[in-house]
């Protein structure tokens, strides 16, 4: 089964993202610190939690890989992009390591 990282950057008052940022250049990072790992990347942009109701979250990146031997490896070298994340955000992010079910 493919495993799996997801990066949420949770949204509450006086947070902010920099979606411009994030897009070209912290994913260029995150390529070139781990993509040799990488199986594929969907990343949502948070718009609403519900009618009339703002979304809980900014952003989340939802990482796949081919097996966990290849997730150790992208968490061993992941240093970079960790590094970046000052640059577009104040959050700091949750993660969900998992599997893929489906």
């Amino acid at each position: 089964m493919s495993a799996t990282l997801q990066v949420i950057y949770p949204a509450s008052d006086g947070t902010t993202f920099d979606y411009d940022y994030y897009a070209t250049s912290h994913m260029k990072i995150v390529g070139d610190a781990i993509g040799q790992f990488i199986q594929s990347v969907v990343v949502t942009k948070g718009l609403a939690g519900g009618p009339d109701t703002p979304p809980g979250y900014h952003a989340v990146a939802t990482i796949v890989f081919e097996d966990d031997e290849a997730l150790g490896g992208a968490l061993a070298a992941i240093g970079p992009a960790v590094e970046d994340i000052p640059n577009f955000t104040n959050v700091k992010p949750d993660l969900l390591i998992g599997e893929s079910i489906g």
